[in-house]
């Protein structure tokens, strides 16, 4: 079955316990009749998302649950999630319902497509509407464009949760707490492409978000910096060959 599938789907989780049910059915309707696996991690979550997403795995046998031990951050529970994923072509979602399943098909083709360069690895998600407070939107936009201007990764929204983007690819990337914010400048300081496709967004369903503006603004300043150092250490020998 793993070397069938074409398309795994992560999503990190944490006190969603109101989201996951309606979240996997959407997933499940999207890409009903394709080969595809759902793989949700759990990042300890201290309400009863477990709990929820194990008795979910018995009307979606393709839904996969991993639960961390500890809580380890969303950027952590992404990448053990690629790491458990079986399919070369990962899809990546939010665990609060806010990004739409309906736009995984587009991303997956865009990203496979037959006249693709070869060094495309990642087409990523622009929310064009987002369904946020103008507070959280305000910082939001803030904290992108600073980012946008020392990294130049040409990235407008980093922090979109929809993503295409091949496995292997990913999980060349240096790991680190928050990295899923600055996937699209390390893919290309690896000597990847990335691609940028518009996509709808949602106002949350149910729970509250695990993020503030002033939170993410402290961790940004720390980050920033690390990153800006990672990409200026990368060397890219162009590709290799076997001789």
């Amino acid at each position: 079955m793993a070397q069938s599938l074409e398309f795994s789907i992560v999503v990190p989780v944490h006190n969603e316990s109101g989201n996951v049910e309606s979240l996997i059915t959407e997933i499940h309707r999207t890409l009903d009749g394709r080969a595809f696996e759902m793989v949700f991690v759990d990042d300890a979550s201290t309400d009863d998302t477990r709990a929820r997403l194990i008795e979910l795995k018995e009307r979606f046998p393709m839904l996969r649950v991993i639960g961390h031990r500890n809580n380890a951050g969303q950027s952590r529970a992404i990448r053990s999630g690629i790491m458990a994923a079986r399919a070369p072509v990962i899809g990546t979602l939010d665990g609060d319902g806010q990004n739409d399943p309906a736009d995984l098909p587009d991303l997956y083709r865009q990203l496979t497509r037959a006249d693709a360069p070869e060094s495309l690895k990642m087409v990523m998600g622009r929310r064009t509407k987002r369904k946020d407070t103008a507070w959280k939107r305000f910082g939001s936009s803030f904290a992108n464009k600073i980012r946008k201007r020392l990294l130049r990764d040409d990235c407008d929204d980093a922090g979109c949760g929809v993503k295409a983007i091949y496995r292997e690819a990913f999980l060349r990337l240096p790991y680190f707490d928050h990295i899923h914010r600055y996937v699209p400048a390390l893919m290309q300081a690896e000597g990847f492409d990335v691609e940028y496709r518009d996509v709808n967004h949602r106002e949350r369903r149910s729970g509250t978000s695990n993020y503030t503006n002033f939170g993410r603004l402290a961790d940004a300043l720390s980050d920033l910096r690390g990153v800006m150092w990672l990409v200026r250490r990368r060397r890219n020998p162009g590709g290799m060959d076997e001789l």
